[in-house]
C-alpha cells in the first residue's frame, strides 16, 4: 500500500473528478457518506452526544456533510464551526447551506469565545483541518484542540488528526489533535507510523472514497506500507526434491564473554526462518554453550577464550550475518576491519558490528554492495550522526544508503527499510517486542532468508515482516510482557502459516465454503 503525499492525492481527486465526470461536492459528499456508514454500523442510532468540530476548509465541508446525514438519522449532536479564517473553501459554503437548509445551526467558535464542556463519554469528531495545513495553528485553536484532547471523550478524526503536517515536523505538540481513532482517505498517511507524529495516532483504517484506481496504480511513491499482501507474492515455496544445500549456508559471526547469547538467538532465528546449514563462529567461551543449546548448528572458535581476535573459516556460506554480541575490543575491530577486506559476499551487520563501523568510519568503505545494516535509534545516530526530527531522519538516511550502498534498517515501533531512495514501513509487530535479544532474532530471520536464495532487499523487507508478525502470533498467548527472543523465534513459524490463512470475515457472517 502506497504513501501518497497531499499533492499527489490532491491530483488523484482532480483525476477523479475528470474521469467520473462529477464535481468536488460529489467526492465530498460520498467520502462524508462513508464516514456516516462507518458511524451508523457501530451506534445504530444511539444517542451519544457528538460533537462535530468543523474546520472551514474542505475537511470541514466533509465534517458538515457528514452532520446532514446525522441529522437525517435521528442522532443527537452539535456542529461547532472553528473560524480560524475569513477564508472559506467553495465546498464547505455548499454544505453550511445545506446544513442550514435542515434548520441545523452551527456554533460559530472565535478566538474570545468560551468553550463548552464534553463529557467523558461523548464522541468528538475532528474535522477542522485536513492534509493541506502548512503553518501551526493559532494560540486560540491550539487551546481548543488542548481542551478537547483534556476531554476523555472518544475522538475520531477525519482523515488525519488536525494540527498534523504530511510533510514536516510538529511545531507545537499542544497544537494537534490526539486521536483514538482515524478514518483516513482511501490511503493511509505517513505521519501515522514516525515516532513523533505516530503518538497522536492511536488506531487507523482506510475508507474507501472511489479516488481514480488507474491514477494511485500508476503513480510511485517514495514509501510503501508492507502488510501481508505485499509480502506473500515474495514467499519463495519448497521443491520437493530439494535439500538441505538447497536453503544456503548461513554464517553468524558474533558473541563474546557474556554475550554467547546473542549468537545463540540469531542462529536458532536462522535456523528458524528456514536457512539449510548453519554455523556460528564465536570465541572459545561459546563452544560448550552453543553445542548444547543448538544441537543443529555447527560450531568454529577462535583461538581467544573471551573475544574475537581473528576472522578464520575454511567454509563457503552463502551469506553472513555478523555484530551480535561481539562487543567492542580493538583486536575485534582489526579483525572485522581485515574480514572486511576480504569478505566479497553477502553481509547483515547488526549491534556491536554496526557499533564498530561508527567508531571506525572508515569501516565503511570496506563494506559490500547491498550490505544490510540493522541499526536501533541509538546505532543509527552513531552511523550518521543527530537529526533535528524524522523527517529529517528519513532524510539523512536515504543520503546514507546511497552514499554507502547499503540496505538500511531503522528498527522501531515501526520498522522501515531504506534503499535506492525508497522506503518501506512495516505493518507488524507490538511494543512486547521491545525486549533483550529481539533486534538478535531479526538479524538471523534475515541471514536465513537470505541463505534460501531471496534478494537483500526482498530478503530484509520479509525478514521485518515475519520477525513482527511473529511477535504479534506470540502476544496473543502470552501477553506484552512475557514475550521474549525465545518465544518471539518459537513464532516464526506460526508467522510463515499465517501467510496462508484466509482473513477472518466480518462480525455476523459466516465464511464462506470453497466452490
Amino acid at each position: 500500500m502506497k504513501f501518497f503525499t497531499a499533492e499527489q492525492i490532491y491530483a488523484a481527486d482532480k483525476s477523479t473528478i475528470d474521469k467520473q465526470q462529477i464535481s468536488s461536492i460529489d467526492l465530498m459528499e460520498r467520502a462524508a457518506l462513508q464516514i456516516f456508514n462507518w458511524l451508523h454500523v457501530r451506534m445504530q442510532g444511539a444517542q451519544v452526544k457528538i460533537h462535530l468540530f468543523c474546520g472551514i476548509g474542505n475537511n470541514g465541508g466533509d465534517g458538515l456533510a457528514l452532520a446532514r446525514h446525522l441529522k437525517e438519522h435521528g442522532y443527537n449532536f452539535e456542529v461547532n464551526v472553528v473560524n480560524y479564517s475569513d477564508k472559506r473553501s467553495k465546498d464547505f459554503l455548499i454544505n453550511l447551506d445545506r446544513l442550514k437548509e435542515r434548520k441545523v445551526w452551527p456554533n460559530f467558535l472565535e478566538s474570545d469565545c468560551e468553550f463548552a464542556e464534553i463529557g467523558k463519554d461523548d464522541i468528538i469528531i475532528d474535522a477542522i483541518f485536513g492534509i493541506g495545513l502548512n503553518r501551526t495553528p493559532d494560540l486560540w485553536v491550539g487551546k481548543l484542540m488542548q481542551h478537547l484532547n483534556a476531554s476523555e471523550a472518544f475522538i475520531l478524526a477525519i482523515d488525519i488528526p488536525s494540527g498534523l503536517f504530511m510533510n514536516k515536523a510538529i511545531e507545537d505538540v499542544d497544537r494537534v489533535i490526539k486521536a483514538n481513532h482515524i478514518l483516513s482517505f482511501q490511503v493511509p498517511k505517513l505521519v501515522f507510523f514516525l515516532p513523533e507524529t505516530g503518538v497522536f495516532c492511536n488506531q487507523w483504517e482506510v475508507v474507501d472514497i472511489g479516488l481514480d484506481p488507474a491514477y494511485l496504480m500508476a503513480t510511485e511513491t517514495e514509501y510503501e506500507l508492507i502488510g501481508k499482501n505485499e509480502v506473500l507474492p515474495m514467499y519463495k515455496p519448497r521443491e520437493k526434491f530439494s535439500h538441505k544445500g538447497t536453503y544456503g549456508h548461513s554464517l553468524i559471526i558474533g558473541g563474546s564473554y557474556g554475550k554467547i547469547g546473542a549468537v545463540v538467538l540469531a542462529a536458532r532465528a536462522c535456523l528458524t526462518s528456514g536457512s539449510g546449514l548453519v554455523t556460528a563462529y564465536v570465541p572459545s567461551c561459546g563452544y560448550v554453550p552453543l553445542q548444547v543449546s543448538l544441537p543443529e548448528i555447527m560450531v568454529i572458535t577462535d583461538k581467544n577464550e573471551r573475544a574475537i581476535e581473528e576472522i578464520a573459516f575454511d567454509i563457503k556460506p552463502t551469506v553472513i550475518g555478523i555484530g551480535v554480541g561481539l562487543g567492542m575490543a580493538s583486536d575485534t575491530a582489526d579483525a572485522l576491519s581485515k574480514f572486511l577486506e576480504a569478505n566479497k559476499g553477502l553481509l547483515v551487520i547488526d549491534a556491536d558490528g554496526l557499533n564498530l563501523l561508527a567508531e571506525h568510519k572508515a569501516l565503511l568503505k570496506k563494506l559490500p554492495s547491498k550490505a544490510i545494516l540493522t541499526p536501533h535509534p541509538k546505532e543509527l545516530e552513531r552511523l550518521m550522526g543527530p537529526w533535528k526530527d524524522d523527517f529529517d531522519k528519513m532524510k539523512k538516511a536515504k543520503l546514507f544508503s546511497k552514499k554507502h550502498d547499503v540496505i538500511l534498517v531503522i528498527k522501531g515501533a515501526h520498522t522501515i527499510t531504506i534503499y535506492d531512495g525508497h522506503g518501506y514501513v512495516n505493518a507488524t509487530g507490538n511494543p512486547g517486542m521491545a525486549t533483550a535479544g529481539s533486534g538478535d532474532a531479526l538479524t538471523g530471520i534475515i541471514t536465513g532468508l537470505i541463505a534460501q536464495g531471496y534478494a537483500p532487499l526482498e530478503a530484509t523487507i520479509f525478514g521485518v515482516y515475519l520477525h513482527g508478525r511473529a511477535g504479534d502470533i506470540a502476544i496473543e498467548q502470552i501477553g506484552y510482557q512475557a514475550l521474549t527472543a525465545s518465544k518471539l523465534i518459537d513464532a516464526v513459524g506460526l508467522a510463515f502459516v499465517d501467510l496462508f490463512k484466509m482473513p477472518e470475515p466480518p462480525e455476523g457472517e459466516a465464511p464462506q465454503e470453497d466452490q
